[in-house]
């Protein structure tokens, strides 16, 4: 807001940017000077600046204005160890409270080891948490659990009393086969509603689960298998995801035999038999080894003891890519990290007792830990968990379900977004979706467009849009809106989360203030935080310590606008450096996908003999618009005019798909390569989820 002048309420630097909102009125009306719009009163177009709350949404908002975020967030600040005590000892049951020190932390590479602790002394149970302390609260007959298959018309749920009693029985039978507190479980399982009862039955007995995303390849896997070394691997024989059958089992065998030549052999195999997949008749197996679940879980106690645990032991390991090729195995532990996710879900999706809550996200990832499973289970939320594709039978599935389930909140991916914007209005109007309250992003940053049809179509111009910031690192939300608090600026991730403070800062790490640009780390830890890699505490420092002494380097780029507005710019890595400019390729992406024919884009950087990195495009097109030398040419003018002539891509290269993991994470590698013609070096493309894209950009290469 260009005439609004900063409130310095303190002098401390991470306050400074959120404070210089606090004179914004909570009415769009009283700014006349600013295009803006309030919420299911228009649409949001390309001129407005701001879209607000309406008032009728934020009266019932948990925080209701910026005046409640900021005193918070100062709270929060100010006394990290007394608000998150506050919350950890209000909401939670500790068997045993922590000790004296709430937080113990060395953020700074030069004075000691990394070292990150919150509750220690602490004693919990994140399943108990989950399960128990809401059933005794009175949810016993809740649903926990809508589950919706693969194929229209079939279904299941849980109530919270019938998710206990199946935890238990899985917790029991991992207990008689040897699992202990410590030891790690393998999971490689679709989205049943096994997936989450397994985390669940993990938490309870103390052992680690480590989720692998069953669209992983078995060499993946099986790396995985090495470095975790698990007592069991837990699958299931096969899913459906659209019309294809994928033999789960299969992989998992490959895998096991890779394992076993690394030194590492597995005893167990629990299998789960997903009858609408595939029969235990056509299912390998090796016996000895491999159990089916249906003849075993079902014959244990619906009760299990819980193993209390404390604050900082392990809860999960969850394998990310690094650069190195080698995946880093990120380790979350107890206390913080439930207090955390809880918290973070609660005030960004404004998450009131009668929301129906739906993420999109498989719990192979971060987000499906955090979002799916923990977040939501710890508000005594009613999940919905989807095995399919979300175009299956046809671009319309999101919206049926929604419809079918009354789904209140609805959290996805920019890709997904955009892949439906794609397909057509039409799909979505034929639904009514009246039932969304708050919309959310998550994975990357959505741009402009599809946020604007994502909030005016979707939402019908009456649902603020979540668009959440954080890593697998970061455990939870990290840079949020929080639904009814602030304005919005389509495409912005806004501002921080109660407890974090973002800094940019320059290549040389000094901390840049007011309007700028550079890299995005964090001073002081949050509750969430991961406390190390796996097996490789050296290499956790090195990657997210040493770059910024004294700060948490989340390899990302930044802006901060002049309102004090959080935008992320893409991973450091993917920044272009065209003749000295340093280019986001979301920027670039942005500018593309705005293009009324432009679908889908994704940038990357390619040698250049003069400029140094030239802008190489895949650019993907709406449906039936044919490819043309006076398209192409009006792709490059809308990024000059958008970014400005030194961001115009060097070449467009036309792509009907792009490379794509089964989450919708777009394998940038694969598109570097491509473009910088070693196409003899594009890797492993199994996890892919349609490999045949890769041929299909090859032939295009020189349209």
């Amino acid at each position: 807001m260009a005439s609004s002048s900063p409130k310095n309420l303190t002098t401390t630097n991470h306050l400074r940017h959120v404070e210089s909102m606090a004179s914004l009125p909570s009415g769009a009306g009283k700014i006349s000077h600013l295009n803006a719009v309030i919420l299911g009163e228009a649409l949001a177009s390309e001129e407005n600046d701001f879209v607000f709350p309406s008032d009728a949404f934020s009266r019932q908002a948990l925080i209701p204005s910026p005046h409640k975020y900021l005193e918070m967030y100062k709270r929060s600040i100010e006394d990290p160890a007394g608000f998150w005590s506050g919350i950890a000892s209000s909401q939670f049951y500790w068997k045993q409270k922590w000790g004296d020190q709430v937080c113990s932390e060395n953020l700074d590479v030069r004075k000691g080891d990394i070292k990150i602790e919150w509750f220690k002394g602490g004693i919990t149970n994140i399943c108990y948490n989950c399960l128990d302390r809401n059933i005794d609260a009175g949810l016993a007959d809740k649903i926990a659990l809508y589950w919706e298959s693969n194929e229209p018309g079939f279904d299941a749920h849980l109530t919270y009393s019938q998710l206990l009693h199946r935890v238990c029985q899985l917790a029991n039978y991992l207990k008689s086969i040897g699992v202990r507190k410590g030891d790690a479980v393998i999971v490689y399982l679709p989205m049943l509603m096994e997936l989450p009862i397994t985390m669940l039955a993990c938490a309870r007995i103390g052992a680690v689960h480590s989720v692998v995303f069953a669209g992983f390849s078995s060499e993946s896997l099986a790396q995985r298998i090495v470095d975790c070394k698990p007592k069991v691997v837990i699958t299931c024989n096969a899913v459906r995801r659209g019309p294809k059958t994928i033999h789960l089992k299969d992989i998992v065998d490959a895998a096991l035999v890779e394992s076993a030549k690394n030194g590492i052999s597995i005893d167990v195999c629990l299998t789960y038999e997903n009858q609408s997949a595939l029969k235990r008749e056509s299912t390998k197996w090796q016996e000895g080894r491999d159990v089916w679940w249906e003849d075993v879980v079902p014959k244990y106690p619906t009760t299990c003891d819980v193993e209390w645990v404390d604050a900082e032991d392990p809860l999960f390991l969850l394998y990310t890519s690094g650069s190195t090729g080698k995946p880093k195995g990120v380790l979350h532990t107890t206390g913080g990290y439930m207090v955390y996710t809880a918290t973070t879900f609660k005030y960004a999706f404004d998450y009131k007792e009668s929301d129906v809550y739906w993420c999109t996200a498989d719990c192979g990832w971060i987000t499906g830990h955090s979002y799916v499973t923990y977040g939501p289970m710890l508000n005594g939320a009613t999940v919905v968990v989807y095995e399919g594709a979300p175009n299956y039978p046809d671009s319309g599935r999101c919206w049926d379900i929604v419809d079918k389930y009354k789904v209140t909140i609805f959290y996805t991916a920019p890709t997904l977004v955009r892949s439906l914007m794609r397909d057509g209005d039409e799909y979505v109007t034929r639904y009514s979706r009246k039932s969304l309250r708050v919309l959310g992003s998550v994975g990357e940053p959505i741009n402009p467009s599809a946020w604007r049809w994502f909030f005016n179509l979707v939402g019908g111009s009456r649902c603020p849009i979540s668009d959440t910031w954080w890593q697998t690192e970061t455990g939870g939300f990290m840079i949020t809106p929080l639904p009814g608090a602030w304005p919005q600026k389509p495409g912005s991730a806004t501002f921080p989360f109660f407890g974090v403070q973002p800094v940019i800062v320059d290549e040389k790490g000094t901390e840049i203030d007011g309007e700028c640009s550079g890299y995005l780390c964090v001073k002081g830890s949050w509750p969430g935080a991961f406390r190390t890699l796996y097996g490789d505490h050296e290499r956790y420092e090195t990657t997210y310590f040493r770059p910024f002494p004294g700060y948490y380097f989340t390899g990302d780029g930044c802006s901060r606008d002049k309102d004090g507005y959080h935008w992320l710019t893409g991973r450091v890595d993917d920044v272009i450096n065209v003749s000295g400019h340093r280019i986001g390729t979301a920027e670039v992406e942005s500018a593309l996908v705005s293009h009324p024919q432009c679908a889908e884009a994704a940038v990357v950087g390619v040698e250049h003999e003069v400029k140094g990195q030239g802008i190489y495009a895949f650019v993907t097109l709406v449906e039936g618009v044919p490819y043309s030398e006076e398209l192409r040419k009006s792709l490059i003018l809308i990024v000059r005019n958008q970014i400005g002539a030194f961001a115009a891509p060097d070449k467009i290269h036309w792509a009907p798909g792009l490379p794509k993991t089964r989450s919708g994470k777009i394998m940038r590698r694969i598109l570097r390569k491509m473009a910088s013609r070693q196409l003899d070096e594009l890797g492993d493309i199994s996890t892919l989820a349609e490999p045949g894209v890769v041929d299909q950009l090859i032939a295009l290469a020189d349209s």
